[in-house]
């Protein structure tokens, strides 16, 4: 049979068609192939994909760069001890979560709930209880917890006290921190710092003015790593090393600072200024020894630096009251206007219709311009400043550098101001109302009266030196002017030590054994918004002073502004409470003598609550303090200073136990040790006199509680 003409034709075309198929599958295939070796090509070659450099990225991909911190430099006191450093501070968490478990199989999470509580308990500042709370929250499925502020800024003493205990499950992340071992100490001036972009910044103080140089500047390791992160041997490396910061020198003398420290700390604890102030300066050089300010703060803690962010040194501007006719009566002599023995009608007086009155409105009758200053007389200055003329007044005013920054060095420093149009006006500066300054200013000018007319630039800062040691800078003493002569220099210390000796004199309460001292009272109305306030507790009292007066090694200015006066005591007692005791060191450590009660030496005061009263006293006696016990306990409850607080040797420690409290013999203590006594016991101090303990009301070994009244005389 034939077979069909048909089917033999398509058959053929089928077959056609294949071949025509599998060619054009050829051809794409290598055209595809063709593409892919020409873009391979071409990215070995020019090594970029979209504009991205392949070698660059796959270097980024396996190469870190790890950086090097720098260290934050140092300040140092005038003995080159710390009183700013870098350190390092950690923060602790807990590991809940069961399944964690290194590749061995070992639990990194906390096992053992109740050893590890107890372990938190004795090294942080948290209770057993309250360290179980946190191990065990209401969140079951907790992974990891925190212990909160007594997590954190955890010492490297403390952390290695928790490791010993080898508890599973407790880790610590470690950040760069400040230690001020000082705790506070000069802290307005010294400042403190905060964290920013992981780098601390000085944010007060010394630490802001020269945060630049005690920053240094970071390093970075650049390392080739695979891809679990090993570094790879024999791959290239680029480093560049940290730079640690400059360190700063003060001239604050420890000894100095701490005394001052504490006899402030014990007046603001009876009076509750709205702002102490105290300063002690050497008179031959403008050295700052010491310096401190209420409020104040605790760099370490940060406590209380909400209320005291400015520093008064430099930055508070106040009217100065009495202390400004040292100057007043500097420029009448030194402009030839002064005749000390003329008289005058003391009591009120008459400027340009308005009325200048004496503290006493009553007056004292006639009396010469030197009892006047002694007595501190307004009017006896209002006098003085017709008698010279506004012109030549402003022209001293300005000689002593009033009314300009002394470029102390802080940041924020302020000029001062003055009303001096009206003709009451200029006479009202002359006795310290209607011009602003600050105490840097009021220093500043005092050194021109202590060092015979040559006038010093007060400073703190004494060198700068690199990390290695290598000084950068020096600051030394530094004479800016001469306002006045040396006679008149003379002359103005003169009629300084008559308000402290002379019978009529009102500086009495400043005298110290063994030296004469020259000083000047102030007392100044407070502006409000509304004109001048009024009030007892409305002035700014104040005390300007150097010793001895015949050549001074030393300037001490103290003020006190708005404080609740206690019945029984003068502004003057109060402040030379402050005065007395600094400035009386300063002079024995200048002589090359200690007082008996105490040496040079500093410590830390020990945290001693809990302990055995035996051990407390054993381990005080060897620091040589000296030991006050209170009750007839055994365990110490309470202690006074507070643990951490710096202390000259052979201060006074005070231990409350258990049991009734006796009155202990206070005859020979200080006031401040007084004051501190009946802090520690809720009991009410009073005083009579000024100097040493000579008297007490409540007798030797008397029970005492905590509403019992003791009255102290002093000598």
């Amino acid at each position: 049979m034939k077979q069909s003409p048909k089917r033999t034709v398509t058959s053929q075309d089928a077959r056609r068609n294949r071949r025509v198929f599998g060619r054009i599958l050829l051809l794409l295939f290598s055209a595809v192939f063709l593409l892919f070796i020409v873009r391979f090509s071409y990215i070995t070659i020019g090594k970029s994909v979209e504009h991205v450099n392949l070698s660059t990225q796959a270097k980024k991909l396996y190469t870190a760069t790890q950086t090097l911190k720098a260290d934050r430099g140092s300040i140092y006191d005038s003995n080159n001890q710390p009183i700013a450093q870098d350190t390092s501070t950690y923060s602790l968490y807990a590991v809940l979560d069961k399944s964690q478990k290194s590749l061995a199989g070992e639990p990194l999470y906390v096992q053992d709930k109740e050893k590890t509580a107890t372990v938190l308990a004795k090294n942080l500042p948290l209770t057993k209880k309250q360290a179980m709370a946190y191990l065990t929250p209401a969140n079951s499925k907790a992974f990891q917890v925190e212990f909160g502020a007594a997590g954190q800024n955890i010492s490297l003493t403390t952390k290695s006290k928790i490791e010993k205990a080898h508890l599973t499950g407790l880790n610590f992340v470690q950040q760069q921190a400040r230690l001020y071992p000082n705790g506070t100490f000069a802290s307005n001036l010294i400042g403190n710092v905060t964290t920013q972009k992981n780098q601390l910044v000085g944010t007060m103080g010394l630490e802001q003015a020269f945060n630049s140089i005690l920053n240094g500047r970071d390093g970075f390791k650049k390392v080739s790593q695979d891809n679990n992160g090993y570094q790879i041997p024999g791959t290239l490396q680029k480093d560049r090393q940290p730079q640690n910061g400059d360190n700063v020198y003060t001239t604050l003398d420890s000894r100095l600072q701490t005394l001052l420290e504490t006899e402030v700390s014990s007046l603001q604890a009876k009076v509750h200024a709205k702002s102490l102030g105290a300063t002690l300066m050497n008179a031959k050089t403008g050295e700052i020894l010491a310096t401190t300010q209420r409020p104040t703060f605790n760099p370490q803690t940060g406590k209380g630096i909400g209320n005291a962010w400015r520093n008064s040194l430099t930055q508070d501007l106040y009217e100065p009251g009495s202390t400004m006719k040292i100057f007043t009566m500097a420029a009448s002599i030194d402009s030839g206007h002064y005749n000390g023995n003329a008289l005058y009608n003391s009591g009120r007086y008459e400027v340009g219709g308005r009325i200048v009155p004496d503290w006493n409105t009553g007056g004292w009758g006639l009396i010469s311009y030197n009892k006047g200053f002694a007595l501190s007389s307004n009017v006896a200055m209002a006098h003085l400043e017709q008698q010279m003329g506004s012109e030549t007044w402003k022209k001293y005013i300005k000689r002593f550098d009033f009314l300009k920054s002394t470029n102390f060095g802080l940041p924020g420093e302020q000029s001062g101001s003055y009303q001096f149009s009206l003709p009451i006006e200029q006479a009202n500066t002359a006795f310290g109302q209607g011009i602003q300054v600050t105490q840097i200013q009021m220093l500043q000018a005092l050194s021109a009266i202590a060092n015979n007319g040559k006038m010093l630039k007060p400073y703190v800062v004494r060198k700068v030196t690199s990390s290695s040691g290598q000084t950068i800078k020096k600051y030394g003493k530094k004479v800016i002017g001469q306002p006045v002569s040396k006679a008149t220099a003379e002359a103005v210390r003169k009629h300084m030590e008559d308000v402290v000796y002379k019978s009529y004199g009102i500086g009495s309460d400043f005298k110290i054994k063994g030296v004469r001292v020259a000083a000047k009272t102030g007392t100044a109305q407070v502006a409000g918004s509304s004109g001048y306030m009024t009030g007892d507790n409305s002035y700014l009292y104040s005390v300007a002073g150097m010793a001895p007066a015949k050549d001074p090694k030393y300037v001490m200015y103290v003020t006190m502004k708005q404080p609740t006066l206690p019945g029984s005591e003068t502004p003057t007692q109060l402040t030379s409470d402050v005065f007395k005791p600094v400035l009386k060191r300063a002079l024995q450590e200048a002589n090359g003598q200690q007082t008996p009660r105490m040496s040079q030496k500093t410590n830390k005061m020990p945290n001693l609550v809990g302990t055995r009263l035996a051990t407390a006293q054993s381990k005080l006696t060897k620091q040589g303090f000296q030991v006050t016990v209170l009750g007839n306990g055994s365990t110490v409850r309470q202690q006074s200073p507070t643990n951490g607080q710096l202390m000259l040797t052979g201060q006074r420690v005070m231990l409350v136990t258990a049991g009734p409290i006796q009155m202990p013999d206070v005859t020979g203590w200080s006031k401040s040790d007084v004051l501190r006594l009946g802090q520690l016991l809720g009991m009410k101090v009073s005083f009579d006199g000024s100097g040493y303990v000579a008297k007490q009301s409540i007798a030797a070994d008397k029970t005492v509680s905590d509403n019992s009244h003791l009255k102290v005389t002093l000598k």
